[in-house]
């Protein structure tokens, strides 16, 4: 295990994920899974009057990555609209391919993962989460 990529922020994250489960009649939802390392994450949304996510749910399957994502993703995704977790999600994928800053705003406590760029075998699962939002939402409107 390497201790730069799985430190104590990660870990904890990690042990925290909020909104786990299903939701009674979802608006939208979707699965995401990395081929590579076989996890998944599956998303679903209600959404509010506006568009926005308005209650949410998870089932995470994921190492500690995908997990941590899925943590950062549960904490600050009620209130998001599709436009800001599309943001999210390419500000992520950018810190993480290209050394891009971290996504700033409600998500900006993805820059805990910034370490997962040295391992690109890893990006996919750390993806899954904002990967699935994304698509729940679009399924949603």
């Amino acid at each position: 295990m390497d201790h730069d990529l799985y430190n104590t922020a990660i870990l904890t994250l990690a042990a925290g994920i909020p909104h786990l489960g299903t939701l009674d009649d979802p608006d939208g939802m979707a699965e995401k899974s990395a081929r590579l390392c076989g996890s998944k994450v599956g998303v679903q949304v209600k959404l509010d009057e506006h568009g926005r996510v308005g209650d949410f749910a998870q089932e995470v399957k994921a190492c500690a990555l995908g997990q941590a994502a899925s943590a950062i993703l549960g904490e600050h995704v009620i209130g998001a609209g599709l436009d800001e977790l599309i943001a999210a999600r390419d500000a992520f994928r950018a810190m993480i391919k290209d050394g891009a800053p971290a996504p700033s705003g409600r998500f900006s406590g993805l820059g805990t993962l910034a370490a997962v760029k040295d391992y690109p075998q890893r990006h996919a699962s750390a993806l899954l989460p904002f990967e699935a939002v994304v698509a729940a939402m679009q399924d949603a409107l």
